[in-house]
């Protein structure tokens, strides 16, 4: 019905206002703060019954939220993931949890990287720049494995705690790749049995830590900048970055019935004048 494709169309612009979205990040934050309040045991001692009603409140309102963008934009919500994956952080949040599984109501908190762009656009890198991690992860493993091999068998037998086995040595090899007490803790006590060992472990921090590592911030680095230059060249839909959430079809489609009505009431109108 024409009519309510209009009224569709009104729920799904004023859900999507920037007043409505300042006050849904406005509720996250004050919930965030909310959730760091209840962990304290004097606060909940004080004040937890208004502390937990005031947690409900602001998940009814993240629900009503979600339910108006499904009245308004039906099967199309599910063609979007940021809608996808609104309404699965306030489903787990709606889901009866206690003990442990209770720190899972703090997943509602991610609501932020959809609603604000700038965050969006770096998850998107993000997921964008996939492929090339895991290429550079390959790559990476290679080299740990690599190494490991031949640290077991030059320092395996001289200090099995640290090289002894495979699955030993690629342990240590990764706490010497993040610079964790490496000098100290171990390079330095196997250099006093072989002298020589820094001819080993020098090459492999620069190798896994200042080359390999830095590539998954270009890899990072370079998909932010492709998206952000297409982005300026095609607009927002070239890299799936549409501000208020509908995909641009969606939104066509819509606005197209909107205008259809407002034609068909123009006709009645010139029809009823003498």
């Amino acid at each position: 019905m024409p009519a309510l494709q209009g009224l569709r169309l009104r729920a799904d612009r004023w859900i999507e206002s920037a007043p409505v979205q300042r006050a849904i990040v406005t509720l996250i934050l004050v919930n965030a703060v909310i959730l760091g309040i209840e962990t304290s045991d004097r606060a909940m001692a004080v004040a937890g019954t208004w502390l937990v009603g005031a947690d409900r409140l602001i998940l009814g309102v993240f629900v009503v939220e979600i339910l108006t963008k499904l009245y308004a934009r039906r099967l199309a919500f599910f063609r979007n993931p940021w809608n996808v994956f609104d309404a699965l952080v306030v489903g787990i949040a709606l889901v009866p949890t206690s003990g442990p599984f209770a720190v899972l109501r703090v997943l509602r908190l991610l609501r932020l990287v959809s609603l604000l762009p700038k965050l969006r656009f770096v998850v998107e890198a993000l997921l964008k720049a996939i492929p090339g991690i895991v290429s550079i992860m390959g790559l990476l493993v290679l080299v740990f494995y690599v190494f490991a091999v031949i640290a077991t068998g030059l320092f395996g037998d001289s200090h099995p705690q640290w090289f002894g086995t495979l699955g030993g040595s690629l342990y240590s090899l990764f706490q010497i790749m993040t610079l964790e007490s490496w000098s100290m803790g171990i390079v330095r006590p196997v250099m006093e049995i072989h002298p020589w060992a820094w001819a080993f472990f020098v090459p492999f921090i620069l190798l896994a830590t200042f080359t390999v590592l830095n590539l998954f911030i270009a890899v990072i680095v370079n998909t932010m900048q492709t998206m952000q230059e297409a982005k300026e060249v095609l607009g927002p839909e070239a890299v799936g970055v549409v501000p208020e959430g509908l995909a641009p079809d969606d939104r066509t489609a819509e606005e197209l019935a909107a205008l259809r009505e407002e034609v068909r009431l123009l006709r009645e109108t010139l029809r009823e004048r003498p």
